[in-house]
């Protein structure tokens, strides 16, 4: 970033004044993270996969996991409140600086793709009006995406504060079209369409396919739970982080599954499975007509442009408290008097509008940006829950209290269900995972220098190439065409 004689007043590196902020916006902040884009494509996800009885017991293993992973985060920010920026520096203090580093580049990378299905979205809801845009995959909406999300980049800019009170507003804007769609659903439930949308008839495979299916639409609509421990240090009280986690998870978790479980009622499952995203707008529309699209489709841009801001507050936020403990290049360091890191916020900025243009190259635009940002976030998840589980396995001397059997618990199923989300994640992911995270490289290596060290020790060599390994692997498997976008 280019700075002149005018700038260096107002971007330095040194400690800015921290905004602090209260419980109801920590709170508004992980709901706001959670409800977005996901829960309008939830509908179709699932009907893609399973009937009435898988998407029970897929909920009933997400909700149980994500749980876990929310009260593993409110464990750590209780018993290590020395950390910020939670997913991040969990995994460093738990692994060493490169596993830590690559959880923090994994994250921002995460909410960066996650960022791009937002755009998709949005544009593939005019596209019902304006064909031009198509599913949210064209050149045209590619261009008016790049127009939203620098104009949202100026907005940031202006403090860090002011965005996250806008952030406030705006999730209470958002959900209630998502309850007027869980009412009206309820009220035009057809009960013979449901029972017999029950079992999945319709799909080849066992139950646990079809659930294991499912797993990464979970994941992306849950990405958010950690949204008040990556923001921790500016909480207004420490103990805030931990309850506005669980307070955000348990206010979305049961609207999540209701629109889930209601659409069943509403449709064939076959024919939910052919509707265009927004799938919940198709749904309404065919409960109670074409305004039922319109008042969806409002409450989604809404929902979608309040998602955006908050996630991109967050993925800045990585970047910024992973170069203050010098595990990012320092300049991207730097922070405005408003307590803005720029920097960070252009880096984060420039990825979303890179995966925009790959986006063009794919056959479904949002279902492949709703998986890559699944899938990247699942290793900063496992190593967050691993750390749990090892501080409640060791003597930990920095922990403000012993580890009772319940924070083992915890540990213990945050860890399954995270190793399980990646098993369900499958290969293909994995692999397109590798080719993101490999060249992050560069920016540990440059942080290293600037701190005269030795860039890598023989473990994290021994960890880079085998992050190089799937990397080419995954190049290969795309030139061939074992894998696609």
């Amino acid at each position: 970033m280019q700075e002149g004689p005018s700038s260096v007043s107002t971007v330095t590196e040194e400690q800015p004044h921290t905004a602090k902020l209260s419980l109801m916006t920590l709170s508004a902040l992980v709901v706001g993270s959670m409800v977005g884009a996901g829960v309008f494509s939830l509908p179709r996800r699932f009907a893609e996969e399973t009937g009435v009885a898988g998407a029970l017991i897929a909920w009933t293993i997400a909700g149980t996991g994500m749980l876990m992973l929310a009260f593993a985060f409110q464990s750590l920010a209780m018993r290590r409140p020395d950390l910020d920026a939670g997913v991040y520096a969990y995994a460093k203090a738990g692994f060493g600086e490169y596993l830590g580093f690559f959880s923090a580049f994994g994250y921002w990378a995460s909410a960066c793709v996650g960022n791009v299905t937002y755009w998709v979205l949005i544009m593939s809801t005019i596209g019902t009006i304006w064909p031009a845009l198509g599913d949210g995959d064209t050149v045209l909406a590619a261009a008016l995406s790049s127009v939203g999300l620098w104009s949202f980049f100026l907005l940031i800019r202006r403090g860090v504060k002011e965005a996250a009170a806008i952030n406030r507003v705006v999730t209470v804007a958002k959900v209630v079209p998502i309850l007027v769609f869980v009412v009206l659903a309820l009220f035009c439930l057809d009960p013979e369409v449901f029972a017999e949308n029950w079992g999945g008839a319709d799909y080849a495979g066992s139950l646990f396919d079809q659930i294991r299916g499912t797993m990464l639409a979970t994941v992306f609509v849950f990405l958010g739970v950690e949204g008040a421990s990556v923001y921790s240090r500016h909480a207004r009280r420490r103990k805030d982080v931990g309850r506005a986690t669980v307070l955000g998870f348990l206010s979305v978790f049961a609207v999540f599954a209701s629109v889930t479980i209601v659409s069943y009622g509403i449709m064939p499952m076959s024919e939910i499975a052919e509707l265009r995203q927004p799938s919940m707008a198709g749904v309404l529309e065919h409960a109670v007509g074409t305004w039922g699209t319109v008042f969806v489709s409002v409450g989604l841009i809404v929902s979608v442009l309040g998602a955006y801001l908050a996630w991109s507050l967050m993925a800045a936020e990585v970047l910024y408290v992973a170069a203050q403990d010098h595990d990012m290049p320092r300049f991207l360091r730097r922070a405005t008097a408003d307590d803005v890191p720029v920097p960070a916020l252009v880096m984060t900025t420039v990825l979303v509008q890179l995966v925009l243009v790959v986006t063009l190259l794919s056959d479904d635009a949002f279902n492949f940006a709703l998986n890559m940002t699944s899938s990247l976030t699942l290793i900063p998840f496992l190593l967050a829950a691993a750390f749990a589980l090892k501080i409640s396995l060791t003597a930990d001397p920095l922990a403000q209290r012993p580890t009772t059997g319940r924070d083992l618990a915890i540990g213990v199923l945050a860890t399954l269900y995270t190793a399980f989300l990646l098993y369900a994640a499958g290969l293909r992911f994995v692999l397109l995972s590798f080719i993101v995270y490999a060249p992050a490289t560069i920016l540990f290596v440059m942080a290293r220098r600037e701190q005269g060290r030795r860039p890598f020790s023989p473990r994290e060599l021994l960890i880079c190439a085998v992050s190089v390994a799937g990397a080419a692997l995954g190049v290969i498997a795309l030139a061939v065409g074992w894998i696609s976008l």
